[in-house]
């Protein structure tokens, strides 16, 4: 009799992502007391979130640490071979403890559960065995349980591993909410890349000041407007009047409209031609939002002013990409 056609890695790839798939769907009917108890254990907790997993599980842990840790939960890794030798030091009565375990008979979590009850530190597990120790030793225990790994050998886990980690990831963000975690708070603990500088710089942070903005008074000539955004790099001045206030915009596109007209460059006062009462922006907004406001408006610069209108700074499209907030 002839084998069974092998499938091609296309199919078997459409049959894992289906299995992972329908392992996340079933733990949509587990979000229930237990979660909301577990939530709430974490939430009362004064120390730090230990979150704790061996193998591949331990590789979920550390991950789910990392999330929790980003989204205003304190939290660390803690590998339980490790803890077993002495970094059970790093965990404290004030602490909880996640332990990731698919059997819930991993020996090395077993090894260190009597120390962290002794100690009445909360245990939260996220078990594929409800009857296991390591559930029944639990205050509260999450059934992170599947019927079958996507491995054709029913060995190496994967879909154990998704469905943990979607558990792990569903109680990071319901914790963040219940904080009242903001994307502020987000950007905090990420200020070192793109997404933190999208989010934490200010217009004052980038904006040029002092004699860097360009600035001509209402009564200057439309030469002198040209020769100051010439001077300035940034495509623009604007116009002020005797107390400094912004009256007007003189652009490209402004000089683009004065000559269609019969106009004298070199006597004609530069109040005639402006743009009155421009866009602005206050120095304390984030340069994010008026990334917004400048697309939808179409403008490639805009003057940053007091609340009476003061010109305090300048900024263009150009000072948006070099900061990376673009």
């Amino acid at each position: 009799m002839d084998a069974p056609p092998t499938p091609s890695v296309v199919e078997t790839g459409r049959a894992v992502v289906a299995a992972e798939s329908r392992a996340i769907s079933d733990l949509t009917g587990r979000i229930d007391k237990h979660f909301e108890s577990a939530c709430r254990s974490i939430l009362a907790c004064r120390g730090r979130v230990v979150v704790v997993g061996i193998g591949k599980s331990g590789h979920i842990a550390g991950k789910i640490a990392s999330t929790l840790a980003s989204t205003g939960t304190p939290a660390f890794f803690v590998h339980p071979g490790e803890a077993s030798h002495g970094d059970l030091g790093m965990i404290t009565p004030a602490d909880l403890v996640i332990a990731a375990t698919n059997s819930g008979e991993t020996p090395e979590i077993l090894t260190i559960l009597p120390i962290i009850k002794r100690m009445g530190v909360k245990l939260v597990a996220l078990c594929g065995t409800p009857g296991s120790t390591v559930a029944r030793q639990s205050d509260v225990s999450l059934n992170v349980g599947v019927s079958k790994e996507a491995c054709p050998l029913n060995l190496a886990p994967t879909t154990s591993t998704t469905a943990t980690l979607a558990m792990g990831d569903a109680l990071a963000i319901a914790i963040l909410q219940a904080r009242g975690f903001t994307v502020e708070d987000y950007a905090r603990s990420h200020p070192g890349g793109a997404l933190g500088r999208r989010l934490l710089l200010y217009v004052k942070d980038i904006m040029h000041r002092g004699t860097d903005i360009p600035i001509v008074r209402e009564n200057d000539l439309i030469r002198d407007a040209l020769l100051e955004m010439s001077s300035k790099h940034l495509g623009m001045t604007g116009i002020v009047d005797s107390d400094n206030r912004l009256i007007g915009l003189f652009t490209d596109g402004d000089l683009r409209r004065a000559l269609n007209k019969p106009t004298d460059l070199n006597q004609c006062p530069i109040r005639d031609v402006m743009t009155k009462d421009p866009i602005t922006v206050r120095s304390g907004m984030l340069a994010a939002e008026i990334v917004t406001l400048m697309r939808t408006q179409s403008i490639n610069g805009i003057f940053a002013v007091s609340d009476d209108g003061r010109v305090e700074g300048a900024l263009n499209m150009h000072d948006l990409f070099r900061a990376g907030v673009v």
